[in-house]
């Protein structure tokens, strides 16, 4: 063989500054595929609920009609249940603090079932909604009804007296002077109540109503994923957030005394 030229320069093999394992390579590029992966898998995963949204927000629209009717129905009731409870008068007093005990003492799902297969057994035949919104405003009206109480309790006794001396009547009196006092007190509890029934109206679904919950729930056995689910949730988050803004809105407007 040809002998090289002294001048010529053997070229180098430019070697890391750091060799890595064979190991350790294998292993970094098994992270690299993985991420790749999910990357790939991310975007699948957002298309999917971006093409199913349209179908849990179908059902969402049942979840908020239930919402407000069981908002207009059981606070009203409430509050008049309230001053039942908070009366002098014992019968009646006892009368409500069952139905307030059977109401908070057993499960709303079952109450549910009661009122829509139990029910039909005596004659007294509910369609599904209506079902579901006889059983949620019985059952939340008692939970206000203690909560009210407790307002109307804490109002001190002079100031039914001085709407006597200043000639109210007893209507004037709770409209005028007690009520809006006690809405000022209980709206933090009455609020945490309002977020559950957000949350509890996922219950109705056991009766084939077709809300958000019920839609997910199709959408998961149809697809065999659980991705639908994660849209449940989001929609589930984005009510009980504007829920609770709301709600703190209306504290902030009622803490006149700051």
């Amino acid at each position: 063989m040809r002998k090289k030229d002294k001048d010529e320069v053997e070229p180098r093999i430019q070697r890391p500054l750091v060799e890595i394992p064979g190991g350790v390579s294998c292993f970094l590029r098994k992270i690299r595929k993985a991420v790749q992966l999910s990357k790939k898998w991310r975007d699948i995963g957002m298309n999917y609920l971006i093409d199913v949204m349209p179908q849990l927000l179908q059902g969402a629209t049942t979840t908020l009609k239930l919402f407000a009717f069981t908002i207009l129905g059981s606070l009203p009731l409430g509050i008049l249940l309230s001053f039942g409870l908070a009366s002098k008068f014992k019968p009646l007093q006892w009368i409500l603090r069952f139905y307030v005990w059977i109401m908070r003492g057993t499960p709303l799902l079952l109450q549910l079932i009661f009122v829509f297969y139990g029910l039909p057994l005596v004659g007294i035949i509910f369609d599904r909604f209506d079902a579901a919104l006889f059983a949620f405003v019985l059952n939340y009206a008692a939970y206000y009804a203690e909560i009210f109480r407790g307002g109307i309790q804490s109002i001190p006794v002079g100031q039914y007296e001085a709407s006597k001396v200043i000639g109210l009547t007893p209507v004037q009196t709770i409209t005028r002077i007690i009520i809006p006092q006690v809405v000022k007190i209980v709206l933090p509890s009455v609020g945490n109540e309002v977020i559950n029934l957000v949350k509890d109206t996922s219950l109705v679904y056991i009766l084939g109503l077709s809300d958000v919950m019920r839609a997910g729930k199709i959408a998961m056995e149809r697809d065999t994923t659980l991705l639908p689910l994660f849209g449940v949730a989001i929609i589930y988050l984005a009510l009980t957030g504007v829920t609770s803004v709301i709600l703190k809105q209306l504290e902030n407007r009622l803490n006149y005394y700051r």
